[in-house]
């Protein structure tokens, strides 16, 4: 299959539902009051990082951040580097919305759109020093393995994204998708796994609550890391 053809099959399945959801008060009036100062209109053009956080500094990309605590942990403990979230759902942006607010962010900005739509049309080729994926929907039924978000197109297409010596990181607690995961970013060649198989979990993933709880059941936990050399974030 061609790079077109491939693009084209990445745009066509949709890797999410949009649930509405309901969003709180604050939620609405944190899109309403700070989207204008940190929210970023899809285009279908790249657009210039540097301007988008008014300083030069290393931008990491993550795809799907739910409710925003990951993010705005991670953006908080690495001061230097940018985070530019991506997000369909909007509870998770209003939340994170408020996290910035409430930790006086100003390294994070959010784009409420489909993931693969702004990474095609609004990232350049090795732009990013890195990209997390964490907990991404396993969609666990078999007929619907298609609809996963981690396949072999979407991760070409992400490996060009990142600057040499950038990295990928995905985290999922399901087991069957963790090893298609390893899999899909090992057959790419621009890659190369940090670890034998699948690697510890890094300083910079803060484990959430739900993942706690999960652990203490014995729920497993897989994270997958590659690069295209060392990571940046410490």
């Amino acid at each position: 299959m061609n790079s077109d053809a491939t693009n084209q099959l990445t745009r066509s399945i949709r890797s999410f539902v949009l649930r509405q959801g309901r969003m709180s008060d604050a939620q609405a009036r944190a899109i309403n009051e700070l989207g204008p100062a940190w929210l970023i209109p899809f285009s279908p053009q790249p657009i210039n990082l540097s301007k988008a956080f008014n300083r030069d500094a290393p931008v990491v990309l993550e795809i799907g951040f739910g409710m925003g605590e990951t993010t705005a942990q991670i953006a908080l403990h690495s001061p230097d580097c940018n985070f530019l979230g991506v997000e369909v759902h909007r509870p998770g942006v209003g939340s994170l919305l408020r996290k910035i607010q409430e930790y006086h962010l100003n390294n994070v900005r959010i784009i409420q759109h489909d993931a693969v739509e702004v990474i095609e049309k609004m990232i350049n080729e090795e732009a990013l020093a890195g990209i997390h994926i964490y907990f991404p929907d396993p969609w666990p039924k078999k007929r619907h393995h298609k609809r996963r978000l981690i396949q072999k197109g979407l991760i070409s297409t992400l490996s060009r994204k990142i600057k040499p010596g950038g990295y990928l990181h995905a985290a999922t607690d399901w087991q069957e998708y963790a090893e298609q995961i390893l899999e899909v970013m090992t057959q790419e060649s621009a890659l190369k796994n940090t670890a034998a198989t699948f690697a510890a979990r890094p300083e910079w993933r803060p484990q959430t609550k739900f993942e706690s709880r999960g652990l203490k059941l014995g729920h497993g936990v897989w994270d997958i890391l590659f690069q295209r050399s060392k990571p940046i974030i410490k």
